[in-house]
């Protein structure tokens, strides 16, 4: 395994300011861990369940166990962004996986680094001599959180997925053969494993190049299949207890928050409570006069069969909005219909990306297009998602006391950074 990271003790630095958000340098190793799906519930029943050791130890004695809200929508690309650039939406962009380019009508994947309108804390620091190492799960995120980072020379990042991570070289990814390093084969994408290999990695990492600031995201498609306090959930848990415990040996300060939580979104016989929008809205308004974008949407579809608790919708010019909206808002399992301008204002987000009206449904319900366009057949158990304002609250767990920390204030996933930085 080579890198272009060496392991140079950094000398102190001024702050770091990126995005009108000052970060104190690191003085020890910096870990921070987004756990996809990850509602406190998962991590509250296993330590219970006496499966997560080191995460007792935090919470009872070492460290801080806190709480705050992530960004609505509740999805992947839009809260890592958000954590990564220690900023809103509505500053850098990203407000969904996917949206409508209305100019050139198109429905665009958001994974493309064109489209973030920031830099993100990485790029800064790197910028100022800090070594950057980066393990996500999925791919569709690697190019979004290395955007601009420069993979050469001393300083050079890295930057990779365990979905990818046969297919790595230094000149792309700051490394090479990362499955000799890590000893294990290539994930499933559908798998604990995909997860596994994130931390593994980040443990190899940490032993040998240090990096002054590391990032590891997961995949949730753990928490899709398992509920709180189950036995597929606590073994997931306990798995990530025993990383983050050597890390916590190895000298790092380890920082953890979710990008969104999880909820069953089903029946009690196990049936998906649906709201097709789009077949609702064509009775409504009649058809092609609307257009309905489900922002969950994204590669990996089959543990949630694109259906998540938040859309937005494109009406043509014809149709009454005011009159759209209470219609709408009158269907059973929907929790809130606004305008673009107010679901925007509520949840910070980028007006030119989001459509003339932002829908959010109930803690139980799911909001699709057309049943018919909706394939349901790899669901292996009842319906389990996330989008909506029912899946807002996160942790925010510090292996280090945090100090100093304006409490009143409602604290949000993607001040995450600051605090381990500026607060332990």
């Amino acid at each position: 395994m080579s890198t272009h990271l060496n392991t140079e003790k950094t000398q102190s630095h001024d702050p770091i300011t990126v995005n009108s958000r000052s970060y104190k340098w690191p003085t020890r190793p910096c870990v921070v861990v987004c756990i996809d799906g990850s509602e406190p519930d998962y991590i509250e029943q296993a330590v219970a369940a006496g499966v997560m050791p080191w995460m007792k130890r935090v919470i009872e004695q070492q460290g801080s166990d806190l709480r705050g809200n992530c960004v609505v929508p509740s999805f992947t690309n839009p809260n890592n962004m958000s954590i990564v650039t220690g900023v809103p939406p509505e500053v850098h962009g990203i407000c969904g996986n996917f949206y409508y380019d209305r100019e050139n009508d198109t429905e665009v994947m958001m994974n493309d680094p064109r489209l973030l309108r920031t830099p993100t804390i990485f790029k800064t620091f790197q910028d100022a001599g800090a070594k950057i190492a980066i393990v996500t799960a999925k791919d569709k995120l690697r190019r979004l959180l290395g955007n601009e980072l420069h993979f050469d020379g001393d300083k050079g990042a890295i930057c990779f997925s365990s979905e990818k991570s046969n297919d790595v070289s230094l000149a792309d990814n700051g490394i090479d053969d990362v499955l000799s390093m890590v000893d294990m084969p290539v994930p499933s994408v559908y798998s604990a494993e995909l997860s596994e290999f994130i931390f593994a990695a980040g443990v190899k990492l940490m032993e040998t190049v240090r990096p002054d600031i590391m990032y590891l995201s997961t995949t949730d498609y753990i928490q899709h299949k398992f509920a709180p306090g189950s036995d597929g959930a606590n073994a997931f848990y306990a798995m990530m207890d025993k990383y983050w415990a050597r890390l916590d040996d190895l000298g790092a300060t380890i920082a953890l928050t979710a990008d969104h939580g999880m909820n069953a979104k089903h029946d009690d016989k196990g049936n998906p409570n649906v709201i097709y929008l789009q077949d609702a809205l064509d009775k409504l308004v009649g058809k092609g006069q609307s257009r309905v974008i489900l922002p969950i949407t994204d590669p990996y579809v089959v543990h949630h069969g694109a259906l998540g608790s938040y859309a937005t919708v494109y009406l043509d010019e014809s149709v009454d909005q005011q009159w759209a909206i209470r219609e709408l808002s009158n269907i059973p399992g929907m929790e809130v219909v606004y305008t673009n301008e107010e679901g925007c204002r509520e949840f910070l987000l980028a007006n030119d990306r989001m459509g003339d009206l932002i829908l959010v449904s109930d803690i139980n319900t799911v909001l699709g297009t057309t049943e018919d366009r909706h394939d349901l057949s790899g669901l292996e158990v009842p319906l389990r998602s996330h989008g909506g304002i029912s899946e807002q609250i996160v942790p925010l767990i510090f292996s280090q006391p945090v100090k100093g920390l304006n409490t009143d204030a409602t604290l949000r996933n993607f001040d995450i950074f600051n605090i381990v930085l500026n607060h332990t």
